[in-house]
C-alpha cells in the first residue's frame, strides 16, 4: 500500500485528500497498489470533516513513519514549506507540490536533495493548475529543440483583461468584481503586477534550458496601466491585449524572458484563451508550434495536478526520476535591444509631439482625449528615450506580439 501525507488543509489541500479518496480506483489502478491519504497536517482541528481522523499538528509523525512514501505540500510560502520539504527529502520521501514560489526559488537545490535520495521532487500543479505543460516538457517533447514559450498563465489578469474587453469596463471597477468573485485576492499585487506569472515564467524557462533562470532577472510588468480606451484602439487593429509570460532563445545563446501586456492579433490562438483560463504556447523545430490549454487555477484542477504526481512518484518506486535544471544561471538577454512594434497612447493635446517622436509610425486617431499610433519596429532603448522625452504627454505603450 502506499502511504501520502499532504501538509496543509486549505483551498489545494482538501482538494488532493478528496481526489485521492473519491478517486480512488482510478488513482490505485493507476498506482498498482492501493492508495491512501494517512496524515494532514494542519495546525487546526477540523470537527465534523470526513477526514478529521486523519489530522496531525506535529510534522515529525509524518517525517518518522516510514510507511509514508509520498509527501504534498501545498502549504505555499518559503519558510516552513522549503523546512518540511528538505526533511521529507533527506527521509527519502518524495514530494510532490503546487508551491510555484518555492520551486522557482530552491528547484535545484530541491531536485538535487530528491537525486541524493533516491526519490523525487515534482512540481506539475506549480505552473497551470491542471494543465499538464510540465510533464509535457519533461517527457513528451523531450526531441524537440524548444525555441520560445509563450503562456497566459494567471488566471486573475486574463479574467480582468477578458472583462474589460467584453463589456469596455474600466481596470479598478473589474478588479472589485475578480475579487467579489474570490478571483483575485484582498491583496492582488502578485497577480496584477505581474509576479505569479513571472515565478511561473521562471520554472518553464529554467526547464526548457536546463539552466537557473532567477526569478529578479526577468523584466516584469503588470495590467495596472491598462484602460478601456486601450482596447478600443486595439480592436481597431483586429487584435486583444493580454499579460504574456514569454521566453525565447536568442541567436547567441541567451534567453530572452519577461512578463508583460502585449497586443496579439485576434486569430493567435492565445488571443481567444479568456476569462480564468490558462495556455501555454510552445515553438519547437520538429512539432513546429503546439498549445496547451485548460483551467490554470481552482481547488480540484491544481489538486488533481498534485495527485498526477503522487501517481509518478508513487510508480517510479524509489527511483529518481531525472528533471535537467541545473544550478547555474542562464546567461539573460538584456531586453534594450530587442525589437518591437509598440501601441503608444498618448494625449489627444500631444498629437504632434507624438509623431515627431516617432518618426514612420502608423495613426490609430483620436478617441476622447487619448491620441495613439505603432510604432515601426524600433529598440527597447529608443522607446524609453522616446517615451522619457514625452514626458507625461505619453500615458501608456504596449508591444505587439
Amino acid at each position: 500500500m502506499v502511504q501520502v501525507a499532504v501538509l496543509g488543509y486549505g483551498t489545494v489541500g482538501s482538494g488532493v485528500v478528496e481526489v485521492i479518496e473519491k478517486n480512488n480506483a482510478v488513482v490505485s489502478k493507476n498506482v498498482g497498489e492501493e492508495t491512501h491519504v494517512k496524515y494532514i497536517l494542519d495546525l487546526r482541528d477540523f470537527p465534523g470533516d470526513p477526514y478529521e481522523d486523519k489530522v496531525v499538528h506535529d510534522v515529525s509523525v509524518i517525517m518518522n513513519d516510514p510507511e509514508v512514501s509520498v509527501v504534498c505540500e501545498v502549504m505555499g510560502g518559503v519558510g516552513a514549506a522549503y523546512a518540511f520539504t528538505k526533511q521529507a527529502l533527506a527521509a527519502g520521501k518524495s514530494v510532490c507540490t503546487s508551491n510555484k514560489e518555492l520551486v522557482a526559488m530552491h528547484g535545484p537545490e530541491l531536485i538535487e536533495l530528491a537525486k541524493a535520495n533516491n526519490c523525487n521532487y515534482m512540481f506539475e500543479a506549480s505552473v497551470g493548475g491542471g494543465i499538464p505543460i510540465i510533464r509535457t516538457l519533461l517527457c513528451a517533447l523531450t526531441a524537440e529543440n524548444i525555441s520560445s514559450i509563450k503562456g497566459i498563465v494567471n488566471g486573475t489578469t486574463n479574467y480582468i483583461l477578458t472583462k474589460m474587453e467584453k463589456e469596455g469596463a474600466d481596470f479598478n471597477e473589474v478588479l472589485k468584481q475578480a475579487q467579489d468573485l474570490g478571483y483575485a485576492e484582498r491583496n492582488p499585487e502578485a497577480d496584477i503586477e505581474g509576479h505569479d506569472a513571472c515565478r511561473k515564467l521562471a520554472i518553464l524557462s529554467s526547464l526548457t534550458t536546463g539552466k537557473n533562470v532567477p526569478t529578479d532577472s526577468i523584466h516584469t510588468e503588470g495590467i495596472t496601466k491598462i484602460s478601456a480606451v486601450d482596447f478600443e484602439y486595439a480592436v481597431d487593429c483586429g487584435m486583444t491585449i493580454k499579460l504574456l509570460a514569454s521566453s525565447s532563445s536568442t541567436s547567441n545563446g541567451e534567453v530572452l524572458a519577461m512578463v508583460a501586456p502585449f497586443m496579439l492579433k485576434s486569430n493567435h490562438p492565445l488571443a481567444m484563451v479568456n476569462d480564468v483560463f490558462n495556455a501555454v504556447f510552445v515553438s519547437s523545430d520538429m512539432l513546429g508550434d503546439s498549445m496547451y490549454y485548460g483551467r490554470g487555477a481552482g481547488k480540484l484542477p491544481t489538486a488533481s495536478a498534485v495527485v498526477g504526481d503522487v501517481v509518478a512518484c508513487a510508480v517510479s518506486n524509489g527511483k529518481h526520476l531525472p528533471i535537467e535544471w541545473s544550478a547555474k544561471n542562464a546567461s539573460l538577454a538584456s531586453l534594450d535591444d530587442t525589437e518591437f512594434s509598440y501601441y503608444v497612447r498618448g494625449f489627444a493635446y500631444a498629437k504632434d509631439d507624438i509623431l515627431k517622436a516617432f518618426p514612420g509610425c502608423k495613426t490609430l486617431g483620436v478617441k476622447h482625449s487619448y491620441f495613439a499610433i505603432v510604432t515601426a519596429p524600433m529598440k527597447e532603448k529608443d522607446l524609453n528615450v522616446a517615451m522619457s522625452a514625452l514626458h507625461d504627454k505619453a500615458e501608456n505603450k504596449i508591444r505587439l506580439a
